[in-house]
């Protein structure tokens, strides 16, 4: 039998594309959805068509006194007839607004592109808010909304993708609606299963590169610790001239930027080769910690509290180890900053509730949907990725030195080239 390329089955999409067309105008089609109560149309980009669509969903599914609120849903247009990808974020969307952007696979297949900003992600945002009602399950039943409305103006092939927690978030869509889609692509999405999981600390003092590399990091933490007579007024002064506020001391938040440190230099993969050396300025120091690991990640301004929220209930996160530094340090131990840090007042009697990660681990062990898994080497979030052991439709490929911004793309051949056939046999079976 020939084999059929990829070009070929792409052109002649194209084509039926071409031919398929409604007498209604894809607009009337969106608003015409029980659930969508205003289109927007914006510049088409890449796209033959580029709409915003508000969705009303329930602040909870199970209690309609909550009330509603509006969510934002992007939609790239390049045919009705087309399979789809569903990028299920775990964020804000702001990004999906812009010309430029398409997703991966929605580029390299010519697929029409929805983007689901996540729930409590302004402006996606109930008028009251309530954290009771952030959790994976009430997100699920949002996509599983849209998708449900959406699939009757495109009846084509839906494939659910998403990056980091929107990786994860694709994941656990599938673990509550296994049918909503036909297969899954998820790029370094990880599976915690506790506030601070225990794993991370481990993977990154022995998995990050090599023991030089990893020795030079640590030299940076414990450089830049040993300079906090002059460097901790410097951070201090940096952070009032940015405007950021915190609840913790300034002090807790010089030991936090140090720790952090490792975790996010490998995380987004910076070259070892630029790390300052011990002769470099203070100047140089602190330029470098603010690029990597700086303070506005620890501060109340950040915007990520609606994360923060769900890390501490249900989805975890990651803790640090503070022996290599407790001489150094102004905290005697890092456990509980969660808490500290990062939640509101009305929400510090939150408690972790383990059933959405016994639920996903059960699911990942026994699920018979069509998952692609794509993660970084020495990236932290690696250390809680879907196991190799899992079922045997879950496929994993993990880029050699990859970090945080593993994609199909950033793969050498053959490995991208079987990635892409892998989906090309999920798309077009």
């Amino acid at each position: 039998m020939k084999r059929i390329s990829l070009s070929f089955l792409l052109a002649v999409a194209s084509i039926f594309c071409a031919i398929g067309s409604s007498a209604q105008s894809l607009s009337e089609q969106f608003e015409a959805l029980p659930s969508v109560k205003k289109v927007e149309v914006l510049d088409k980009g890449t796209f033959k068509e580029k709409y915003l669509l508000w969705f009303e969903q329930p602040v909870c599914y199970t209690d309609s006194s909550q009330g509603v609120f509006l969510q934002r849903v992007f939609v790239g247009n390049i045919c009705r007839d087309s399979s789809t990808v569903f990028v299920t974020e775990g964020y804000n969307a702001d990004y999906a607004a812009r010309d430029r952007y398409r997703d991966e696979i929605s580029r390299l297949f010519n697929l029409n592109n929805v983007v689901v900003e996540h729930r409590y992600f302004a402006p996606s945002v109930p008028e009251q808010v309530n954290w009771d009602y952030l959790t994976a399950e009430n997100e699920a039943h949002d996509l599983h909304r849209i998708i449900t409305e959406l699939k009757t103006i495109y009846p084509a092939r839906w494939i659910s993708t998403g990056i980091s927690k929107g990786g994860q978030n694709c994941v656990i869509y599938r673990a509550y609606f296994p049918d909503d889609v036909d297969f899954t692509v998820s790029y370094v999405g990880p599976f915690c299963r506790g506030v601070e999981d225990g794993r991370h600390e481990p993977f990154i003092a022995a998995n990050g590169s090599c023991e030089s590399d990893r020795a030079a990091v640590r030299a940076f933490q414990e450089e830049f610790l040993r300079r906090r007579q002059t460097l901790q007024p410097r951070l201090e002064e940096f952070c009032k001239s940015k405007g950021y506020t915190f609840r913790v001391p300034i002090s807790e938040v010089f030991d936090m930027c140090a720790l952090e440190f490792s975790f996010a230099f490998w995380q987004w993969g910076y070259p070892v080769s630029t790390i300052p050396g011990k002769n470099a300025s203070d100047k140089e120091y602190l330029d470098y910690l603010n690029k990597v690991a700086g303070p506005d990640y620890f501060s109340k301004e950040n915007p990520h509290t609606s994360f923060y929220i769900m890390a501490a209930r249900e989805l975890g996160y990651y803790g640090y180890d503070v022996e290599p530094f407790k001489d150094m340090l102004s905290i005697s131990t890092a456990k509980g900053y969660m808490q500290r840090i990062f939640l509101p007042e009305d929400a510090l009697d939150i408690k972790f509730d383990k059933r959405l990660s016994r639920k996903m681990d059960r699911f990942l062990r026994h699920n018979k949907c069509d998952i692609l898994f794509i993660y970084g080497e020495y990236d932290p979030w690696s250390a809680v990725r879907a196991g190799d052991r899992h079922s045997e439709t879950n496929h994993i490929f993990i880029q050699p030195g990859g970090s945080h911004r593993a994609r199909i793309s950033t793969f050498e051949e053959p490995m991208q080239s079987e990635i892409k056939s892998l989906i090309a046999s999920w798309l077009y079976r």
